[in-house]
Formats: C-alpha cells, sequence, structure tokens
C-alpha cells in the first residue's frame, strides 16, 4: 500500500474517531460508547481464541461467497458478452432475476440447503453473481468489431480471442465488480450470520447487543469492517497487478 494511500487511511480514522467521541459524549455512552473503551475492550477480545473463531467463520463464508460466484459468473460473463446470439437469449433471464432482492428468498435457501454453511454461502454467491456477471458482461461487449476481424485476418483462433482480447478488456470491469462485490457480501453476511448459527461476527454482534454489551458489540462492527476494507484493498492491489496498461 503506497504511502499517500497510508496516510489518507490515518487522516479519515482519525476524523472517524473524533466525529464518533463527539457523538458518544452527546448520546451517552449507553447508546454509543467512548471509542477507548470499545478499543480497549477490542485488544481484550483479540487475545482469546474464541474471538478468532469468529472471524475465521465469517472469513470462510465470504471467501467461499466469493470464490463460487467468480468462477461462475466471470465465464458466463465473458461468453454472453462476446457473442451477440447468447446474449440476446439469456437477456430477460439476467434482467428478470438481477433486480429481485436475493434477500428475500433467504427462507426459501434455507429449506433447501439447510440453516448451516451451505445455505448461508448460496446466499452470497447468489447475490454477488449477478453483479459479477452483468460487469463482465458488458465490459466483453465493449470489445470492437475490428478487434475481431483485426485477429481473425491474422489467424487468431477463438482461444486466442478469448484469452488476448476478451479477458484483459474485461478484467478491470471484473475487479470493480469484485470490490463493489464485497461490501454488499459483508452486508448480507452479517445478516445470515444472525440466524441458526453460533459462530461468526454476524453472531458476535447480534449476541452482544442481545447482553447489552454495546462495546463488544461495536467490537464485531469494527472487526466486520476490517474485513471488508482488507478484501477491497486486496482486489485494489490485484487490479494494479494485473492491469499495469491502465496506468500507461
Amino acid at each position: 500500500m503506497k504511502r499517500r494511500t497510508i496516510a489518507i487511511y490515518a487522516a479519515t480514522i482519525l476524523f472517524i474517531y473524533f466525529l464518533w467521541y463527539v457523538l458518544s459524549l452527546l448520546l451517552g455512552s449507553n447508546i454509543l460508547p467512548d471509542p477507548l473503551k470499545v478499543f480497549a475492550r477490542g485488544f481484550e477480545e483479540i487475545a482469546t481464541g474464541a474471538f478468532w473463531i469468529h472471524v475465521e467463520a465469517s472469513v470462510l463464508r465470504l471467501l467461499a461467497g466469493l470464490f463460487f460466484a467468480f468462477i461462475l459468473a466471470v465465464p458466463a460473463g465473458l461468453i454472453l458478452g462476446s457473442n451477440e446470439k447468447l446474449d440476446r437469449l439469456f437477456a430477460p433471464l439476467i434482467y428478470l432475476g438481477y433486480p429481485i432482492p436475493k434477500v428475500v428468498l433467504m427462507p426459501v435457501i434455507f429449506v433447501l440447503f439447510g440453516l448451516g454453511d451451505t445455505g448461508k454461502i448460496v446466499l452470497l454467491t447468489m447475490i454477488i453473481f449477478f453483479q459479477l456477471l452483468i460487469t463482465t458482461r458488458d465490459s466483453a461487449r465493449k470489445i470492437e468489431k475490428e478487434i475481431v476481424y483485426s485477429l481473425t485476418s491474422l489467424g487468431g483462433s477463438k482461444f486466442d480471442f478469448f484469452f488476448h482480447v476478451v479477458w484483459p478488456v474485461s478484467l478491470p470491469g471484473i475487479f470493480t465488480s469484485l470490490r463493489i462485490g464485497v461490501g454488499t457480501a459483508v452486508a448480507v453476511l452479517f445478516l445470515v450470520e444472525s440466524i441458526a448459527t453460533s459462530e461468526g461476527l454476524g453472531f458476535y454482534i447480534i449476541d452482544s447487543w442481545g447482553r447489552a454489551e454495546y462495546t463488544t458489540m461495536f467490537v464485531g462492527i469494527i472487526s466486520l469492517s476490517i474485513i471488508g476494507i482488507v478484501m477491497y484493498e486486496i482486489f485494489e492491489l490485484l487490479e494494479r497487478k494485473f492491469c499495469k496498461w491502465k496506468s500507461l
């Protein structure tokens, strides 16, 4: 991470801390605890093994959802975006499926796949899938026909077309949708982990809230936010590494 980025993060954290501290004085510690008490509680929690069990469960579910969404949506998006006939055939299905809020399907998914990790990962995958699919498809559709004709006239195969044209053109859009997907997935993760589970930061937050331990609850909120920020920065780093031509 560049020094400038670290400095911006540090300044933003200080601003949030100041705003949080002022609000805690105005609202009272019962509603918004003092940030110093939350940080002190956080250090106590990270020293326990039980806390890291929750972190591990949340990270694994999040990574599994991103992984399955990626391997399902990206190839489908690349194929649809580079094939007009298939795109026209599947467009109605995508346009009807994308606007439906997948969270409302949670009871159905839990009935079909159970209340364990499988059901939670399936829901995360479904939500990220459409974001990845549409962004990848739209990126692949931007390829001009002149480029296709040039490659064909030079004897390029379909593999060359996908590997040297479709994939690099679509890659920035794929990383953008992954970054957007992380934010959505973290929000949904909290929701699914608040139901029928005893592990995960979503459960950790709801359990602390139920016991009126607000400082512990904010530790969970901050931890979930940190996971989202770290994954966002990882995709940002990967994009800079694999899409170097963007900065030329």
